[in-house]
């Protein structure tokens, strides 16, 4: 019997220990964010990943429908482009391709070819979503987009831009 109770105690805590890995990104400032990445994992070691793909000359992000300076009411809807690459779901490097971040009221940009980081102020877009509503309180923001790799991989200041708005009630 002590051993029957001990093989399912070993059994509840593998299935503990080894949960899905999906984090909730809902936060104070964000509303929920549909079909939000769950493939957010780092690779073992260097030897394990591909170099970091190479940005096209002409490839750039942008907000398509928010501009410097704006006034908005939240919820804000944000739509994200990009020019030169393709925006596929994170979990594959693909060349040419990526997915997009939102940090909000964070870093500028994220260096490459850093791993950005998931928390309530670096959204991550993985299923390659190119629209969300964010929902933030009164006052000014600074959201700035991020493109990545297929790891979440930053490709730097070079696919990153970023605009100020200001949220009326």
């Amino acid at each position: 019997m002590k051993q029957v109770l001990s093989f399912f105690t070993l059994i509840l805590f593998g299935l503990t220990a080894c949960n899905s890995g999906k984090v909730d990104n809902t936060a104070s400032t964000t509303d929920t964010i549909a079909k939000q990445d769950t493939m957010h994992t780092m690779p073992m070691s260097n030897s394990d990943v591909d170099p970091l793909p190479e940005v096209p000359a002409d490839a750039k992000v942008f907000f398509k429908n928010l501009k410097e300076g704006e006034t908005v009411t939240s919820p804000v809807t944000v739509e994200m482009g990009v020019t030169g690459m393709s925006v596929d779901s994170a979990g594959i490097v693909k060349q040419k391709s990526g997915h997009f971040h939102i940090l909000i009221d964070a870093e500028k940009f994220i260096p490459a070819p850093e791993v950005i980081g998931k928390d309530s102020t670096h959204l991550h877009f993985g299923n390659a979503q190119e629209k969300t509503s964010l929902t933030l309180t009164p006052g000014k923001h600074t959201l700035a987009l991020q493109f990545a790799d297929g790891l979440h991989r930053s490709y730097g200041e070079k696919l990153s831009t970023t605009v100020n708005i200001d949220v009326k009630k």
